[in-house]
């Protein structure tokens, strides 16, 4: 079985990558736009194209029957019907529920033809190095709402998800929101941080301007899509968050925001 994993350089993809391996996959093939930066392990085949750019994969699907599918709405539906003219089966798609900004992939994904699933996840836990210029510079974050919550999840986990889906034929047609195993405020969130970095670190209430303003150093331009889209979908009281999810389809323990902190507090140093 040879699969095919897009993006699989950046931060989901090489991870995916990973646990394709622990689960004793040995035909992998990684797309990558930049093989010099690829370090990958010498058993991985690396095939050189970039999905944003199509005509690039000309070759990239030979033999392949599975895929996991890096989002990027733009070109998704021209590289799944190259996809499927090479004869893959089944794609893995890391996308949003159809309302969502991610929403388009999904629905490229459906429109195809192949055998897919969905995995829509929460806020990324990698998503507070964000904060990571602001908290070495001033030893604060500026957000307007201390109370707003989420169940973040770490990248690593959507990974092993993908990997499982891969794998299985049980995922086929099935769409999974995921969530980490637990829901922190904003506020809680920084606490977690400061224990973790062992430095006190205050969350400070701004206004919108504010805090697109302290997010440009780490997030250039997007920072006001961010603001405007990801921070104005949280509630003060979520519901309905899948925090079982990752151990119900992998097995694995979820990574906690706590662990992820202390495994990642030099990225904020």
């Amino acid at each position: 079985m040879t699969i095919l994993v897009t993006g699989a350089t950046a931060s989901v993809g090489r991870k995916v990558v990973d646990h394709l391996l622990d689960l004793g996959v040995t035909d992998i093939r990684a797309l990558t736009a930049n093989p010099r930066k690829a370090a990958l392990p010498a058993q991985v085949h690396l095939v050189v194209g970039n999905p944003r750019k199509p005509e690039t994969l000309a070759t990239a699907f030979d033999g392949v029957e599975r895929m996991y599918l890096a989002p990027n709405s733009d070109t998704a539906a021209d590289v799944l019907a190259r996809a499927r003219a090479a004869g893959v089966r089944h794609v893995v798609d890391l996308s949003g529920e159809p309302e969502s900004w991610w929403g388009t992939v999904s629905a490229a994904v459906e429109k195809s033809g192949l055998d897919w699933t969905h995995l829509w996840p929460a806020d990324f836990m990698e998503n507070s190095l964000t904060w990571s210029e602001q908290i070495r510079g001033t030893g604060a974050v500026r957000e307007p709402r201390p109370d707003i919550a989420s169940a973040p999840i770490a990248m690593d986990d959507i990974a092993a998800v993908a990997a499982t889906a891969l794998t299985d034929d049980a995922h086929l047609g099935r769409s999974y929101s995921l969530a980490g195993p637990e829901i922190l405020t904003r506020a809680e969130l920084v606490r977690t941080l400061a224990t973790a970095l062992g430095r006190d670190i205050a969350f400070v209430p701004s206004t919108r301007e504010e805090t697109i303003a302290a997010l440009i150093p780490t997030m250039g331009e997007t920072a006001e899509w961010y603001v405007d889209n990801v921070l104005a979908s949280f509630d003060a009281e979520p519901a309905g968050l899948p925090l079982t999810s990752v151990h119900d389809i992998t097995g694995r323990t979820a990574t906690t925001f706590a662990r992820w902190a202390a495994e990642n507090a030099g990225r904020f140093r």
